[in-house]
């Protein structure tokens, strides 16, 4: 009997050794235990612009960011939509906070920037250089880039205008990103849709925004989950 019971207990004892080794490699192999922890599919989406992005005068919740997410989690995507939009900002200022505004695991990064540029007459080619310098990042990053094309506004001149509003597609041909022509289509000069400045749309007028931009968002979040 003695020896029966001193079998069992090595038996025991060498199970107890099995399992724990069992439990170490799987720990190892980044899993517990119970099993591999769930992967997160979440895709992260951040909006990078200036006070169109950041959502000047309107409420909580009203600003395009995030009535992109909401709109976008309705419709299915599982997604987190960083607002990283500074009022005021130009694309020089974009350029100068693009490593710490935003991060390289983004899955997607819509540049929004230009707005200012034009209407503070900064010289094209500075415009142009900067939005080079922030989708050659970005794209070097390899992170998926819509980026929103922005008009001079009339007052500038033809000459202006024409180098200016042909920044963008220029850009967005030359990096292979995606291109949605102009940011405010359907909002500009729409009094009802802007605050009282006439050039900060109004929450409706965000949604007007979202709801115009959506499709090519979606378009570029499936390319994204396929990888």
């Amino acid at each position: 009997m003695q020896r029966f019971q001193q079998i069992a207990a090595m038996l025991t004892f060498l199970s107890w050794l099995g399992f724990c080794a069992a439990a170490a490699a799987q720990t190892a192999s980044g899993g517990t235990a119970s099993g591999p922890p769930p992967a997160d599919d979440r895709l992260e989406i951040v909006a990078f612009g200036d006070s169109l992005t950041q959502g000047y005068g309107v409420g909580p919740g009203e600003a395009f960011p995030e009535q992109l997410q909401a709109a976008l989690r309705q419709n299915g995507y599982d997604v987190t939509v960083t607002n990283a939009g500074v009022s005021g900002d130009t694309t020089t200022g974009g350029l100068a906070r693009l490593e710490w505004s935003v991060p390289a695991n983004a899955d997607l990064v819509i540049v929004e920037l230009g707005a200012n540029d034009a209407l503070r007459g900064v010289s094209p080619g500075i415009v142009r250089d900067n939005l080079d310098a922030i989708l050659g990042k970005l794209t070097g990053r390899g992170q998926a880039v819509i980026l929103a094309g922005m008009m001079a506004p009339p007052n500038m001149g033809a000459d202006y205008a024409k180098t200016f509003d042909a920044i963008f597609p220029e850009l967005a041909e030359k990096y292979g990103v995606a291109f949605y022509p102009f940011f405010l289509e359907g909002v500009a000069a729409q009094q009802d849709l802007n605050q009282a400045d006439a050039m900060h749309p109004n929450p409706e007028g965000v949604a007007v925004i979202v709801k115009k931009i959506l499709p090519l968002i979606e378009k570029t979040l499936d390319t994204v989950k396929a990888g």
